[in-house]
This record gives structure tokens, sequence and C-alpha cells, in this order.
């Protein structure tokens, strides 16, 4: 059953200056050291990273609230390539409140920006939580 989706837009633009003006202290602070390696610096994939990253806490419910934070959301890649999403922390914390067990991802980017859109599904019939419940 679907608990929730989330769509993020991200310009690329705007994260190849973050990360040129900021550097290590912009990328270490929302991308996982993994994240980093994937992307290899490319601004179009850590834009589509920030996008999903985004997009999963939209369908959380909580912005950054109660917690959670940009490395408590870990976007990987399955054996063929396709994004995953890996939660740890509080958001793992808030994704079984709410009873998330599975989520799907799909990421897409032009020269310019960058597209996530999420879908988090659980048990049939289950949200146990809402963002009032703090």
């Amino acid at each position: 059953m679907v608990v929730a989706v989330g769509v993020d837009l991200t310009e690329v633009d705007r994260i190849a200056y973050l990360a040129e003006r900021y550097g290590t202290r912009f990328l270490g602070r929302i991308f996982t050291a993994a994240e980093q390696e994937l992307c290899g610096g490319d601004s179009r994939r850590l834009a589509g990273r920030f996008a999903a990253k985004e997009a999963v806490m939209k369908a959380l419910g909580t912005g950054w609230a109660l917690g959670v934070g940009w490395q408590d959301i870990h976007i990987g890649n399955r054996e063929g390539g396709a994004p995953v999403v890996h939660l740890t922390g509080k958001a793992a914390e808030v994704a079984a409140a709410r009873g998330i067990s599975r989520w799907h991802l799909s990421l897409s980017h032009t020269a310019t920006a960058a597209i996530a859109m999420v879908v988090a599904e659980g048990e049939d019939g289950f949200c146990g939580w809402s963002p009032d419940k703090k």
C-alpha cells in the first residue's frame, strides 16, 4: 500500500555553485562519502541525489524536523545502476513509525535540472504516525 509520495526538482547550477563555493564543507554535510564517490564530482548526479533526499523528506512528512539529517538518507545504486534509498538514524525511525517498509525512487536529470520522485510503501492499511505527533 502506498503510504506517501515525495517529489523534488533541483537546479544543477545551484548544486555546482554550492560545491564550488563551500567545497567539502557543503559536500560532507549533505552527501555521505559513498554518495560523493558514486557521483565523482558530477554536479548533475549530485543534484539528483540532493533532489532524492528532499523527496524522501517530503514523503516522511517531517521536513528537517525531529532530528532527521541529510546523512540519515543515503541514495545508492542497485547492481544494475537503478537508484535506491537507504535510511539510518532518525529517518529510519520516522519511516518505521509511519509503517514504511519499501521505497521506490526514480531520478532524472538534464544539463540544468534534476528531478526525483519517491513512493513510500507499507503494510496494508497502516500509517500510524503523523507529523503532528512529536
